[in-house]
């Protein structure tokens, strides 16, 4: 590709400003205050909430939301706290606060909706509007189904816990404004040495990087037979910048990314060539051919396992009919999938656990 000159800053600011967008993966006003742009959104879960609920600058507000609130339970002071620690930060980011449902919920779609809507609820409480506020739901068939519901009410959802193109087509149906594909599985960060794929070129060698494109590409072709908007890409779990640098070659819209990432390639300095193609206005509407070095992987699956037939998942199938029957059935009998987001979920179960934990302590003490 020919270029048009060279710069110097950061690693970080080259990807914002020529590849895609960055997030931020905390509620901590500093991190996105230290970052040298503002972020695009705000991502969280229950695990970076109870961190930024037990930070000592937020003790005044849990108080504050306990006391209000205490006979009410402590899931409907949870979501409250939530929404207000996200309005301390939503001036440091240009977009969308995010929050996810709870993961008891996850195969429960009246949960899903009921939590969702106490969201929104809490967010309007404290003043921010449906168009800067987004809720993430785990892509299980009954939770997708919920968020059909909820985009058409208005409420903009995206699929997390996500794995597998199924999954990806299932929040397409459903209207999802983001998803957020994980790019390595949970466990993989406390067990590098024997479940991190640990490659020279990730872009090309990590297993994951496959699906990354069938889903990109699933989402261009869809947008270009259709005209319909669907959902933006903005990956997560990262171990290192070269999968963070791999995912803004492989065309993802954004990515969502924790303290520790942040600043080392905000202190990284970056002197390569500036493209001479400019950051996409829109993910979707340019279509021109696979990028040479990325053409076969659009029919290669190295998680499909020995027995995958070849075929990847049809955008003729509606997988969230039926309360999501057709997408828990993909999930269940992909090799991956099921045991992935089982893990995911079982780790925002235990997070559930101790947001109760500390929110009954807060209410004992006052």
């Amino acid at each position: 590709m020919p270029v048009a000159t060279t710069t110097h800053r950061s690693l970080l600011e080259k990807l914002e400003q020529d590849y895609c967008n960055i997030d931020v993966d905390s509620l901590d006003a500093a991190v996105a205050k230290a970052m040298p742009f503002k972020p695009h959104n705000q991502t969280s879960n229950q695990v970076i909430v109870l961190t930024a609920m037990v930070a000592p600058e937020n003790r005044g507000d849990v108080l504050a939301v306990c006391r209000e609130h205490k006979d009410k339970g402590w899931e409907y002071i949870y979501d409250r706290i939530a929404a207000r620690l996200c309005k301390k930060n939503i001036v440091n980011i240009t977009e969308r606060v995010l929050l996810q449902t709870s993961a008891r919920k996850a195969y429960d779609k009246e949960g899903v909706l009921a939590h969702a809507r106490s969201y929104a609820a809490a967010f309007e409480e404290v003043g921010i509007p449906r168009d800067r506020f987004c809720i993430k739901v785990p892509c299980t068939g009954p939770a997708l189904a919920a968020a059909r519901i909820l985009n058409d009410e208005g409420i903009r959802t995206l699929g997390t816990s996500l794995f597998g193109l199924p999954q990806a087509i299932a929040a397409s149906q459903a209207g999802c404004l983001y998803i957020s594909p994980y790019y390595n599985e949970c466990r993989a960060h406390a067990e590098l040495d024997t479940l991190w794929p640990n490659v020279e070129d990730p872009a090309t060698q990590h297993p994951f990087s496959f699906r990354t494109r069938h889903i990109l590409e699933t989402y261009q072709k869809l947008y270009q037979e259709t005209g319909k908007e669907q959902p933006k890409v903005l990956s997560a779990s990262f171990v290192n910048a070269k999968e963070v640098v791999a995912n803004a070659e492989l065309g993802v819209w954004g990515m969502t990314l924790p303290p520790a990432l942040l600043k080392e390639m905000a202190n990284t300095p970056d002197d390569g060539p500036v493209p001479s193609d400019p950051k996409p206005y829109h993910p979707y509407a340019k279509k021109g051919p696979v990028p040479a070095r990325f053409a076969e992987m659009s029919t290669k699956d190295p998680l499909a396992g020995a027995n995958w037939d070849g075929k990847l998942a049809s955008t003729e199938i509606d997988y969230i009919a039926n309360n999501g029957a057709a997408l828990d059935k993909a999930n269940k009998e992909d090799p991956v999938v099921g045991p992935r987001l089982q893990d995911a979920l079982d780790i925002f179960v235990q997070a559930d656990a101790d947001v109760k934990a500390e929110i009954e302590k807060v209410l004992a003490s006052i």
